[in-house]
């Protein structure tokens, strides 16, 4: 299936039905008074978060998303039916915008969610409404209101906790396929991952995270260089980045082991230019340093670059040294992650409630 994340559409709620003005005829009740009813409400447009569904494929192409219009009011004091409503399915960590004023409606981050993309008119009221001790045969009926249309530009963010960043051939793709049951693409040369790959990390029975792979970056990205930064917004909502760095690229000639490492720590000073030129926020995330391809070293070499790339960085965070081809150091880092989330994920829930011993010592002190 081809990766869709973004789209535009245009949603189109129903009109309500119009009132009616109707009077009771009958035999012998000549005088049987306004019987006119109500017009049914016109249909809404919502948008239901589905974790079942990872792209926006489905919005590509169906641009135009309409609901019905309300019956209108009858005689005999029976109401138009209702319109039923439209609920088009999208995937967990879209945002809906609205393409003409620029603001962000909604953002929908968990599974079940439901939003109203477009309200559908209410019905108009009949002359049963309008009957009173002084006017006992109102002729007066109210039309149905429009529903609400509007422009709508979908977003989609993908919901990972752990993102990957790096240059083409960094390592990505074979990170993800040796940790997850994801198979991305694998090859030889640049940009083999075209779009966003998800691979869910079990460490154990009842514990996993989802890692997101994203293409590479290269300088200029922000300039549109290579892929750009189309797909960076994937990674804005992870917990924590693994910058992923080729620890083993060939010495060009007259190179020396240190001259490589300081030419590797340019490269990583680089990266983090281009995710500030996106969204400095980014840049305040967890990011841990991993070092690639480390199979294909001597341990002096490793040594010896690894030295000059810190004279240069000055890295204060967590390093790695790992080989995702043969899986050497590859499950220290996925044990110290699910450690890190778990941890992340407590702290927001207690964040998020209160303390409630305290508040129970509270009400017991005032009793």
């Amino acid at each position: 299936m081809k990766f869709i994340d973004e789209a535009v559409i245009e949603v189109q709620a129903g009109k309500g039905g119009n009132g009616v003005a109707a009077f009771r005829r009958e035999k012998f009740i000549p005088k049987g008074g306004p019987s006119g009813g109500d017009g049914g409400r016109g249909g809404s447009v919502f948008a239901l978060a589905d974790r079942n569904i990872n792209t926006l494929i489905d919005f590509r192409y169906a641009r135009l998303h309409r609901a019905k219009n309300g019956e209108q009011g009858q005689g005999s004091d029976r109401y138009g039916a209702g319109a039923p409503d439209v609920v088009l399915r999208m995937p967990v960590g879209t945002i809906v915008t609205d393409l003409d004023s620029g603001e962000q409606l909604f953002d929908l981050s968990r599974h079940g969610q439901q939003v109203v993309l477009a309200k559908g008119g209410e019905g108009g009221l009949g002359n049963l409404h309008f009957k009173s001790s002084i006017n006992r045969a109102p002729r007066q009926c109210t039309p149905g209101a429009e529903g609400e249309h509007r422009r709508l530009r979908l977003e989609l963010k993908v919901l990972a906790d752990v993102g990957l960043l790096g240059l083409p051939n960094a390592g990505k793709s074979t990170l993800v396929a040796a940790s997850s049951n994801a198979r991305p693409k694998i090859a030889d040369y640049p940009f083999t991952t075209l779009h966003p790959q998800l691979g869910v990390v079990r460490t154990g029975p009842t514990k996993s995270f989802v890692m997101a792979d994203i293409p590479g970056l290269i300088e200029g990205a922000a300039e549109g260089a290579g892929l750009g930064h189309q797909f960076l917004r994937h990674i804005q909502r992870t917990r924590v980045l693994l910058h992923l760095v080729d620890f083993a690229p060939l010495a060009s000639d007259g190179q020396d082991e240190a001259a490589v490492g300081k030419q590797l720590a340019a490269t990583v000073k680089g990266l983090a230019q281009e995710l500030g030129h996106f969204d400095e926020s980014l840049l305040d995330k967890p990011r841990w340093l991993v070092l690639n391809k480390a199979d294909m070293l001597s341990e002096t070499q490793r040594e010896t670059r690894w030295k000059a790339m810190q004279k240069s960085l000055r890295w204060k965070g967590p390093v790695y040294t790992i080989s995702a081809m043969t899986r050497d150091g590859l499950s220290t880092l996925l044990y110290d992650l699910q450690a890190f989330i778990d941890a992340q994920q407590l702290q927001a829930i207690e964040d998020e409630q209160p303390d409630v011993r305290f508040a129970e010592k509270t009400d017991h002190d005032q009793a």
